[in-house]
């Protein structure tokens, strides 16, 4: 169990290959992305400097993800971001996107413990799969941050949940875009 705990080690080699070291194969930026969604910590260290590497690995998956239209963050925000590496905000910024991303998580936890536990309809036929559903909706808006557990790998969202599902990501949207106000804000 320890050894689940541990970031994985990738190691960089010249040819810039991604060599996992748990599995002794080569991996791509997308396997990486895979880890960190299954809820798995990553650390890329190049192999002949030995600099840590994987804020670089990280933003790169990102700007990918964001190009190929999978836009998670809105215009402003990356503007905002950019902003503040040119301010004295710099310092505010980092911290409050981990608080920011801390309470998702800590109420994406809660939602689900309250679906399985503390919900007396939990143990009605149906409601297995219907919290099965919610789960990998919540995996999928979020990107699988957190390490939620589910059951199996990459279930698909059934097309019966897509009423529900939309209802609840222009909730989440019209979360993130007070947070995108109050960051703004910060700024002025």
């Amino acid at each position: 169990m320890a050894e689940t705990e541990k970031p994985l080690l990738i190691k960089r080699y010249a040819s810039r290959r991604l060599y996992n070291t748990e599995t002794s194969d080569y991996v791509t930026l997308e396997d990486i992305a895979e880890f960190i969604r299954d809820g798995r910590e990553v650390q890329i260290i190049d192999l002949k400097s030995g600099d840590d590497l994987t804020r670089q690995y990280l933003l790169q998956i990102v700007a990918e993800h964001e190009s190929r239209g999978e836009s998670v963050l809105p215009i402003s925000v990356l503007t905002d971001l950019v902003r503040s590496y040119t301010t004295q905000a710099t310092s505010v910024v980092p911290e409050f996107l981990a608080a920011s991303f801390e309470m998702l998580r800590e109420g994406q936890s809660a939602m689900m413990e309250n679906m399985t536990k503390n919900n007396p309809l939990a143990s009605m036929p149906g409601m297995e799969a219907m919290r099965a559903q919610q789960e990998a909706f919540m995996k999928a808006v979020t990107g699988g941050m957190g390490g939620l557990k589910s059951g199996p790998e990459r279930e698909e969202s059934k097309p019966s949940a897509a009423a529900g599902d939309d209802e609840d990501l222009s909730e989440i949207r019209k979360q993130l875009a007070e947070l995108q106000e109050k960051l703004s804000k910060m700024h002025k």
